[in-house]
């Protein structure tokens, strides 16, 4: 497994995530829950692709975003896109940005 998807998980696993307004309205028009979510990140095999942030209102562009497709326990498909959020040079939290059903 990814080393990366490994520090991933173990963040969730920590309880080290956090939800942007996009992700959590996202989440809450599909009718899922932040437990979905992690179960589905947990679950996960892969990263399904890793890119590069272009968006001017990010706090640096060119970051690196992970997305995520996985299934919940109930086999539902969601896409997650996160990345990690660095604090005093220790990475603190995986930041999901983007969380909805897999289509």
């Amino acid at each position: 497994m990814d080393d990366v998807l490994v520090r991933i998980k173990r963040a969730v696993l920590a309880g080290r995530y956090l939800f942007s307004e996009k992700a959590s309205t996202e989440l809450e028009a599909d009718g899922l829950t932040e437990l979905d979510v992690a179960e589905a990140i947990l679950n996960a095999v892969a990263i399904y692709k890793t890119i590069r942030s272009r968006s001017p209102r990010r706090d640096q562009r060119g970051e690196k975003l992970y997305i995520i497709v996985g299934t919940t326990l109930t086999g539902l498909p969601l896409y997650t896109k996160g990345k990690f959020l660095i604090d005093e040079g220790r990475e603190t939290y995986y930041f999901l940005i983007s969380s909805k059903r897999a289509e």
